[in-house]
């Protein structure tokens, strides 16, 4: 059984509320879980003290069992202290494609020809 910690969705429309829960992969966003690990409100500020409320043992013990965070809970465990995040990051998905690439140097070329 694979397991995530993911976030439930609640609250009402255009005022979100989640609930950080242990879940089998497999089941809906706000089905069934196994347990519930902490809140987190979206909606107060940054610097709030109850934005995030997490039980953290827990979190390090299911991470321990196997079960892995979605990104955005990733960065939720990171600022509580919980696990490290990767760096994700890919500088060669904004570069020009092939007919871009050839377009651009055939117009280096021509500029070049054209000082010279």
């Amino acid at each position: 059984m694979s397991l995530k910690i993911r976030l439930s969705r609640g609250g009402a429309k255009k005022r979100p509320f989640y609930r950080v829960v242990v879940a089998d992969s497999r089941s809906p966003r706000d089905g069934r879980f196994i347990e519930k690990l902490g809140t987190f409100d979206p909606l107060k500020p940054k610097d709030a003290a109850d934005r995030l409320v997490l039980d953290a043992e827990k979190a390090q013990e299911w991470i321990a069992k196997g079960a892995q965070a979605t990104d955005r809970v990733a960065r939720l465990l990171e600022s509580v202290g919980v696990g490290k995040r990767e760096a994700r990051n890919n500088p060669q998905k904004a570069q020009p494609k092939k007919k871009a690439q050839e377009r651009a140097a055939a117009a280096a070329a021509a500029a070049e020809a054209a000082s010279a």
